[in-house]
């Protein structure tokens, strides 16, 4: 079981942290609500190809990545989201979309959103959809050694750029040219 083997980690570790069980959460901002505690101290753990190689992504809950960023911070011509049948045999034993943010354990590199180390603790799946494991943000990244990224996320409520609202307002305006086609039809 996934969880028992993350618990006997962090036991010989020798960090404190609490495991939770709780209803089916099959998103972060799903955990987030059942654990009852805000998205920006739940993780989400996004599993990414960077140049043909798969690396592990953590960021708060609430956030959105912003792949262009993305791609000029890490200095590669090519992030994509990593397809879940590639990576599932990569974790025996989670539940696919539960993956602990330990990708140490998991022989990947971790890119870590700065903004999750300024929260005193942190909670995430802990490979299984119903618990996760709740501990402190120093003790996490004492073990993880994540490579920490001040960009590359969106976080909510951020405007969003230019270009997207271009394209936002040219499908509005085909929309309703369409649609007044079909008026007069």
């Amino acid at each position: 079981m996934p969880v028992q083997q993350l618990k006997e980690y962090l036991d010989q570790a020798g960090v404190e942290y609490m495991c939770l069980s709780h209803p089916p959460a099959f998103t972060a901002q799903q955990l987030a609500h059942h654990v009852k505690i805000a998205g920006d101290r739940v993780v989400k753990t996004v599993i990414i190809e960077l140049d043909g190689k798969m690396a592990m992504l953590v960021m708060p809950a609430t956030w959105r990545i912003r792949w262009d960023r993305l791609t000029h911070i890490l200095d590669t011509d090519f992030v994509d989201l990593a397809d879940e049948q590639e990576f599932q045999d990569r974790f025996p034993e989670c539940e696919v979309g539960a993956m602990p943010p330990f990708g140490n354990l998991f022989d990947m590199s971790v890119y870590c959103a700065e903004a999750l180390t300024r929260q005193p603790e942190l909670a995430f799946a802990a490979g299984s959809h119903t618990e996760s494991i709740h501990m402190k943000t120093s003790d996490f990244l004492e073990l993880v050694h994540p490579m920490v990224l001040e960009q590359g996320f969106v976080k909510p409520g951020a405007q969003k750029p230019a270009w997207l609202k271009g394209r936002a307002r040219r499908a509005e305006s085909l929309t309703g040219s369409a649609t007044a086609n079909l008026a007069g039809y």
